[in-house]
């Protein structure tokens, strides 16, 4: 987190200081507004960014991204290391487009070198949205903290219609066993409903993955991936 971000969520500041941070929360998703508004339909790769290259789960997201990629999709990521670099890395090993929304880090998280456009954004929060916001399905990998955190606020949106029903893959049934539990947990409790359950997808084939993505995206919008959107010079766009 930055400095002001940290501040801000100690509790109230001054109307001045609020105000400074709306603004500045602002800029950050204009910022990304411009940056990617061009390069989607994506899909967008959740991970951990610990896998170092040759680790298996790194090899699975190079794997997938790459098929995701030859269906005309961009891959999008959070620009880092790990599985968000191999994400990145598939798609361009095929010649897909690649993308990253980057978290500005006080160890300063670089972008990884696979990418052919990235935005680096200061706040989390904005973050997670531009990553949401772009996506027309989400794929899942192995992953810590954050990457949980970005598999459940997917699944809240879809489960609350606050986006469509698109596509959430999980990969590896082992490392997810024990959310997978949980999961069968609260519906039995009730605490969600039994078709909720049918708002993702846990496999550990990348066919699968891919094909269901595919069923469920192209197929079931008929989406056209990779449409041209019209670019206004008088903004300074490029395509």
């Amino acid at each position: 987190m930055t400095k002001r971000e940290i501040q801000f969520l100690e509790g109230p500041q001054s109307r001045w200081k609020e105000f400074k941070y709306s603004a500045s929360v602002l800029f950050e998703f204009i910022k990304g507004f411009r940056a990617l508004h061009f390069v989607g339909p994506c899909v967008t790769v959740f991970g951990s960014a610990r896998f170092k290259e040759g680790h298996p789960y790194y090899k699975q997201a190079c794997e997938i991204s790459g098929k995701i990629a030859q269906l005309g999709f961009t891959i999008m990521t959070g620009g880092g290391p790990g599985i968000m670099e191999a994400a990145n890395r598939g798609a361009r090993e095929v010649g897909g487009r690649s993308v990253g929304c980057n978290i500005e880090l006080p160890h300063e998280q670089a972008p990884n070198p696979y990418m052919d456009k990235w935005v680096n954004i200061k706040y989390f929060s904005v973050r997670k949205t531009l990553l949401i916001k772009y996506s027309y399905a989400f794929v899942v990998l192995p992953g810590g903290f954050g990457t949980l955190d970005e598999y459940f606020e997917s699944i809240t949106l879809i489960q609350t219609k606050k986006i469509s029903d698109f596509p959430v893959v999980i990969m590896d049934k082992e490392f997810y066993k024990n959310i997978i539990a949980h999961i069968e947990t609260m519906k039995a409790n009730g605490t969600i409903s039994p078709d909720d359950t049918n708002l993702f997808f846990f496999t550990d084939s990348v066919d699968e993955a891919v094909a269901y993505i595919k069923n469920n995206t192209i197929e079931k919008y008929g989406l056209q991936p990779q449409e041209k959107k019209k670019t206004f010079k008088w903004l300074f766009e490029k395509g």
